[in-house]
C-alpha cells in the first residue's frame, strides 16, 4: 500500500497559522487561534478569518472549497470574541476618568451650594451708604406727569426714598430730565433734546399716558421739565438713580461734575443698559455706585445656574430690574398676548429666585424690583408679586 502523504485525508498539514507571525503549526481545515496568540495579536488574527469566512477553505484533491456552516459559525464566534476583547480593554481604560470625575463633580457642586448660601466665606460684602424701601420710577410717574418737580414731592409724600430719573443734555450744555430724547411723546414737539436749548424746551402734555400701564393717564398742574442741578439742590440728601441711554461723553462728563460738586456721590446710582456707557461712567467718576447693565444681568443669571456665581467678584452694586409679569411695550414686544405671557413666566421664573436674591443681599449688592411707578427694593414686599413668601 503506498503511504499516506503529508495533507492527505485523515492527517495534519503544515499550513501557517492565522497571527503566527510567519510560524508554522499544525492546522486542521478549519485551523484554531494559535495557543500561544497574546490577546494583543487576536484583532489581527480575527480579521485574517474573517476575511476566510467570506472566501474558501483547502480540501484535498482541489485548491478551495466553499466553508460549511458550521465553519462559518465558529468563525464569528472567534472574531465576535476578538472584538469584545477589545472593547472590554477600551472600556477599562475610561474608568480611571470616571474615577475622577465624578467626585470631582461632586465636590464643585457642594461646594456651590456652601459658598452660594454662605458668600461672606469668599466674599466681603459691600458697606451700603443707604439702604431704600421704596424708589419712585421716573419721579413717580404713576400719579403726576414724569419728571417734574411736582411728580418727585408726591413720591416724598408717599415715603419713597429713592428717585429713579433718565437724563439728556440739551444744546446749551443743561443736563435736564427726561426719559425721551426725542420730545414728541412727551410735549408733540417732534424734536430732539440736544436741538433746543433750555428755555427753548417745550412743556409737559396736560395727561401723559402711564407707559406700564396701557390705557391710564397721569395728570399734573406742573408741566415743565426740570434740571439735574435743581432736583440736587432741592433734596440734597435723597438718594437718586441717574440712568444714561446714549453714549453721549459730554452728559456723563456734567453729570459726573454735578455729583462732585453737591458732594452726593455715595447717594448717586450710575444706571445704563448698555455696558460701553457704564464703563465711561466709571471713568467719569468712579466713587459713584454702579448698576447692572442688561449683558451683565445676563451673565449673572448664566453663572447662578451653573452654579459659578459664588466665585465671580461682583462690583455692582445695585441690580434694579422690573417685574417680570408687568407686559410692556418694550421688553415683550410680541403682537400675540399668549408670547408675551409665556415671557413673562419664564422671565419671573428665571430671575426671582430666592436663593440668588439672598446671595446678593448678603454681598451687599441690594435689589430692586419695580412695577413701572415704583421701585420696590425690600423683597418681603414681594410676596404677592412671588405667590409666596419669599424670605
Amino acid at each position: 500500500m503506498r503511504p499516506r502523504r503529508e495533507g492527505r485525508w485523515g492527517q495534519p498539514r503544515r499550513e501557517e497559522c492565522w497571527g503566527c507571525e510567519g510560524r508554522s503549526c499544525l492546522a486542521s481545515p478549519l485551523p484554531p487561534l494559535h495557543p500561544q496568540l497574546s490577546p494583543a495579536a487576536w484583532p489581527r488574527a480575527s480579521s485574517r478569518l474573517a476575511q476566510q469566512v467570506s472566501g474558501v477553505w483547502w480540501q484535498p484533491g482541489q485548491r478551495w472549497n466553499q466553508p460549511t456552516a458550521t465553519d462559518q459559525t465558529a468563525q464569528f464566534i472567534r472574531a465576535s470574541g476578538a472584538r469584545s476583547t477589545q472593547s472590554w480593554t477600551g472600556g477599562a481604560a475610561m474608568s480611571p476618568m470616571l474615577y475622577y470625575a465624578l467626585p470631582a463633580l461632586g465636590g464643585y457642586v457642594m461646594l456651590s451650594i456652601l459658598f452660594l448660601r454662605r458668600p461672606r466665606l469668599l466674599h466681603t460684602p459691600w458697606a451700603p451708604a443707604f439702604r431704600p424701601r421704596l424708589g419712585a420710577h421716573r419721579g413717580g410717574s404713576g400719579e403726576r406727569l414724569e419728571n417734574t418737580m411736582e411728580a418727585m414731592e408726591n413720591s416724598m409724600a408717599q415715603r419713597a426714598d429713592l428717585l429713579e430719573l433718565d437724563c439728556q443734555l440739551t444744546r446749551d450744555g443743561v443736563v435736564v430730565v427726561s426719559h425721551d430724547k426725542n420730545l414728541f411723546r412727551q410735549s408733540g414737539v417732534n424734536k430732539d433734546v440736544g436741538s433746543l436749548d433750555f428755555e427753548e424746551l417745550p412743556l409737559y402734555k396736560e395727561e401723559l399716558e402711564v407707559y406700564f400701564s396701557p390705557g391710564h393717564f397721569a395728570h399734573g398742574s406742573d408741566r415743565n421739565m426740570v434740571r439735574l442741578e435743581d432736583l440736587f439742590q432741592r433734596f440734597p440728601l435723597m438718594p437718586m438713580s441717574v440712568e444714561v441711554k446714549g453714549e453721549n461723553d459730554k452728559l456723563i462728563q456734567e453729570i459726573a461734575s454735578l455729583v462732585r460738586h453737591f458732594d452726593r456721590s455715595e447717594i448717586t446710582i450710575w444706571a445704563s443698559e448698555k455696558s460701553s456707557v457704564m464703563k465711561k461712567c466709571k471713568a467719569a467718576n468712579p466713587e459713584m455706585p454702579r448698576s447692572f447693565t442688561i449683558s451683565r444681568a445676563i451673565w449673572l443669571i448664566l453663572f447662578y445656574y451653573l452654579g459659578l456665581l459664588p466665585f465671580i467678584p461682583i462690583t455692582e452694586r445695585f441690580f434694579l430690574c422690573f417685574l417680570p409679569t408687568i407686559i410692556n411695550r418694550t421688553y415683550f414686544p410680541f403682537s400675540c398676548s399668549g408670547l408675551n405671557q409665556l415671557a413673562a413666566m419664564v422671565s419671573k421664573w428665571l430671575i426671582m429666585r430666592k436663593s440668588l436674591i439672598q446671595h446678593l443681599e448678603q454681598r451687599g449688592v441690594q435689589t430692586s424690583f419695580h412695577p413701572g411707578q415704583y421701585h420696590v427694593p425690600n423683597m418681603k414686599s414681594l410676596n404677592t408679586e412671588l405667590g409666596r413668601d419669599v424670605w
